[in-house]
Protein backbone atom coordinates (compact mmCIF):
# COMPACT_ATOMS: atom_id res chain seq x y z
CA UNK A 1 0.00 0.00 0.00
CA UNK A 2 1.40 3.33 -1.19
CA UNK A 3 1.25 6.38 1.49
CA UNK A 4 -1.72 8.49 1.78
CA UNK A 5 -0.90 11.71 0.80
CA UNK A 6 -3.18 14.36 2.96
CA UNK A 7 -2.84 14.60 6.64
CA UNK A 8 -6.55 13.64 6.89
CA UNK A 9 -5.63 9.91 5.53
CA UNK A 10 -3.74 8.94 8.64
CA UNK A 11 -4.75 7.22 12.09
CA UNK A 12 -2.19 8.77 14.53
CA UNK A 13 -1.28 6.24 17.04
CA UNK A 14 1.44 7.67 19.10
CA UNK A 15 3.74 10.88 19.27
CA UNK A 16 7.55 9.91 19.56
CA UNK A 17 9.37 11.75 22.77
CA UNK A 18 12.56 10.34 22.91
CA UNK A 19 14.86 7.66 22.52
CA UNK A 20 14.11 4.94 25.28
CA UNK A 21 17.37 2.55 25.98
CA UNK A 22 20.75 1.89 24.17
CA UNK A 23 19.62 -0.19 20.73
CA UNK A 24 17.01 2.33 19.10
CA UNK A 25 14.28 1.88 20.55
CA UNK A 26 11.82 5.25 21.43
CA UNK A 27 9.08 6.42 23.82
CA UNK A 28 6.04 7.26 22.50
CA UNK A 29 2.75 8.91 24.10
CA UNK A 30 -0.07 6.74 23.51
CA UNK A 31 -2.62 8.56 20.74
CA UNK A 32 -4.73 5.39 20.29
CA UNK A 33 -7.91 4.11 21.69
CA UNK A 34 -6.40 0.69 20.90
CA UNK A 35 -3.15 0.13 22.23
CA UNK A 36 -2.90 -3.53 22.30
CA UNK A 37 -3.34 -3.65 18.26
CA UNK A 38 0.43 -3.10 18.44
CA UNK A 39 0.45 -6.53 19.12
CA UNK A 40 -0.86 -7.09 15.30
CA UNK A 41 0.95 -4.28 13.57
CA UNK A 42 3.95 -4.78 12.28
CA UNK A 43 3.67 -2.36 9.24
CA UNK A 44 3.40 1.41 10.26
CA UNK A 45 4.12 4.89 9.11
CA UNK A 46 6.27 7.53 10.10
CA UNK A 47 4.85 10.85 9.31
CA UNK A 48 5.26 14.46 10.71
CA UNK A 49 2.56 17.01 12.07
CA UNK A 50 1.02 18.98 9.79
CA UNK A 51 2.54 22.16 11.26
CA UNK A 52 6.02 20.83 10.48
CA UNK A 53 4.67 20.07 7.11
CA UNK A 54 4.00 23.52 6.12
CA UNK A 55 6.60 24.02 4.09
CA UNK A 56 6.28 23.81 -0.34
CA UNK A 57 9.43 21.93 -0.49
CA UNK A 58 8.99 18.87 2.39
CA UNK A 59 12.41 17.89 3.81
CA UNK A 60 12.77 13.90 4.51
CA UNK A 61 11.32 13.73 8.34
CA UNK A 62 8.36 15.49 6.45
CA UNK A 63 7.72 12.13 3.92
CA UNK A 64 5.68 9.93 5.23
CA UNK A 65 7.90 6.67 5.90
CA UNK A 66 6.86 2.88 6.28
CA UNK A 67 8.46 1.31 9.14
CA UNK A 68 8.56 -2.18 10.77
CA UNK A 69 8.41 -2.48 14.33
CA UNK A 70 10.14 -5.78 15.76
CA UNK A 71 9.10 -4.68 19.24
CA UNK A 72 7.03 -2.40 21.61
CA UNK A 73 5.78 -2.33 25.39
CA UNK A 74 3.74 -0.57 27.48
CA UNK A 75 5.97 1.78 29.72
CA UNK A 76 4.96 4.47 32.34
CA UNK A 77 1.56 5.30 30.55
CA UNK A 78 3.31 5.11 27.24
CA UNK A 79 4.88 2.87 24.40
CA UNK A 80 8.33 2.21 23.66
CA UNK A 81 8.82 1.12 20.28
CA UNK A 82 12.03 -0.13 18.61
CA UNK A 83 11.40 -0.65 14.55
CA UNK A 84 13.91 -2.00 11.93
CA UNK A 85 17.02 -0.42 10.93
CA UNK A 86 16.86 2.01 14.21
CA UNK A 87 19.34 0.38 16.27
CA UNK A 88 21.33 3.34 17.83
CA UNK A 89 20.54 6.55 20.25
CA UNK A 90 21.58 8.67 17.33
CA UNK A 91 19.42 7.15 15.19
CA UNK A 92 16.40 7.11 17.71
CA UNK A 93 17.52 10.84 18.32
CA UNK A 94 16.20 11.54 14.78
CA UNK A 95 12.61 10.39 15.47
CA UNK A 96 11.90 12.77 18.08
CA UNK A 97 8.38 14.29 17.35
CA UNK A 98 7.36 12.25 14.44
CA UNK A 99 3.73 10.63 14.79
CA UNK A 100 3.25 7.20 14.54
CA UNK A 101 -0.14 6.30 12.05
CA UNK A 102 -1.88 3.92 10.17
CA UNK A 103 -3.52 4.88 6.69
CA UNK A 104 -7.36 5.63 7.74
CA UNK A 105 -8.50 2.72 5.51
CA UNK A 106 -6.60 -0.27 8.02
CA UNK A 107 -8.29 1.33 11.42
CA UNK A 108 -9.81 -1.18 13.45
CA UNK A 109 -13.32 -1.81 13.34
CA UNK A 110 -15.68 -0.53 16.07
CA UNK A 111 -19.08 -1.64 17.01
CA UNK A 112 -21.97 0.35 16.45
CA UNK A 113 -22.18 1.75 19.40
CA UNK A 114 -18.79 2.88 19.53
CA UNK A 115 -16.72 5.75 18.20
CA UNK A 116 -13.31 7.13 17.88
CA UNK A 117 -12.90 9.79 20.06
CA UNK A 118 -10.65 11.70 17.90
CA UNK A 119 -13.47 11.74 15.48
CA UNK A 120 -14.96 14.36 17.72
CA UNK A 121 -12.99 16.94 17.25
CA UNK A 122 -14.22 19.51 15.15
CA UNK A 123 -17.71 18.47 15.58
CA UNK A 124 -20.53 20.62 17.00
CA UNK A 125 -21.94 19.81 20.06
CA UNK A 126 -25.86 21.03 20.90
CA UNK A 127 -27.53 20.56 24.12
CA UNK A 128 -31.25 18.77 22.97
CA UNK A 129 -32.25 18.34 26.97
CA UNK A 130 -34.67 21.11 26.90
CA UNK A 131 -37.31 22.08 24.53
CA UNK A 132 -35.10 23.99 22.14
CA UNK A 133 -31.60 22.66 21.43
CA UNK A 134 -28.89 25.17 22.36
CA UNK A 135 -25.35 25.43 21.01
CA UNK A 136 -22.91 24.41 23.33
CA UNK A 137 -19.81 25.06 21.08
CA UNK A 138 -16.86 22.90 19.19
CA UNK A 139 -15.41 19.86 20.39
CA UNK A 140 -11.74 20.94 19.89
CA UNK A 141 -10.62 18.19 22.48
CA UNK A 142 -11.57 14.87 24.04
CA UNK A 143 -9.34 14.25 27.75
CA UNK A 144 -9.16 10.81 28.31
CA UNK A 145 -6.86 10.89 31.36
CA UNK A 146 -9.47 12.48 33.79
CA UNK A 147 -10.90 9.38 34.61
CA UNK A 148 -13.62 6.41 33.60
CA UNK A 149 -15.22 8.66 31.00
CA UNK A 150 -13.47 10.84 28.52
CA UNK A 151 -14.07 14.62 28.73
CA UNK A 152 -15.10 16.42 25.57
CA UNK A 153 -12.98 19.83 25.30
CA UNK A 154 -15.59 22.52 24.08
CA UNK A 155 -14.70 25.99 22.83
CA UNK A 156 -18.43 27.66 24.03
CA UNK A 157 -19.24 31.36 24.21
CA UNK A 158 -17.17 31.86 27.51
CA UNK A 159 -14.34 29.66 26.47
CA UNK A 160 -13.52 25.98 27.44
CA UNK A 161 -16.43 24.00 29.06
CA UNK A 162 -16.04 20.45 29.73
CA UNK A 163 -18.33 17.63 28.82
CA UNK A 164 -18.32 14.29 30.38
CA UNK A 165 -19.10 12.12 26.91
CA UNK A 166 -21.20 9.81 28.92
CA UNK A 167 -23.69 7.11 26.41
CA UNK A 168 -26.65 8.12 28.71
CA UNK A 169 -26.07 11.90 27.58
CA UNK A 170 -25.35 10.90 24.03
CA UNK A 171 -28.71 11.17 21.48
CA UNK A 172 -27.70 11.65 18.06
CA UNK A 173 -23.83 11.12 16.35
CA UNK A 174 -23.53 12.63 13.20
CA UNK A 175 -20.14 12.50 12.47
CA UNK A 176 -20.43 13.08 8.38
CA UNK A 177 -22.70 16.36 9.20
CA UNK A 178 -20.17 17.24 12.43
CA UNK A 179 -22.69 17.05 14.75
CA UNK A 180 -22.93 15.63 18.53
CA UNK A 181 -26.37 16.11 20.24
CA UNK A 182 -26.44 15.00 23.87
CA UNK A 183 -29.09 15.57 26.72
CA UNK A 184 -26.88 17.09 29.10
CA UNK A 185 -28.09 17.73 33.27
CA UNK A 186 -29.51 21.08 34.02
CA UNK A 187 -26.72 23.05 35.31
CA UNK A 188 -23.53 21.20 33.65
CA UNK A 189 -22.49 23.17 30.89
CA UNK A 190 -22.28 26.38 33.43
CA UNK A 191 -20.99 24.58 35.99
CA UNK A 192 -17.78 23.35 33.84
CA UNK A 193 -17.55 26.66 32.10
CA UNK A 194 -14.81 29.25 33.29
CA UNK A 195 -15.52 31.47 35.90
CA UNK A 196 -15.88 35.38 35.02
Amino acid sequence: MTAPEQTESWVWLARIRRPQGRKGEVFADILTDFPEKFEERKRLWLVAEAAESASPRPTAKQIPREVELIAHWLHKGGVVLHFAGVDSISAAETLAGLIVAIPLAERAPLAEDEVYVGDLIGCTLVDVAGETAVLVGQIEDVDRTSGPVALLVVRGATGEVLIPFAKSYLRKLDLAGKRVEMALPEGLVELNSPKA
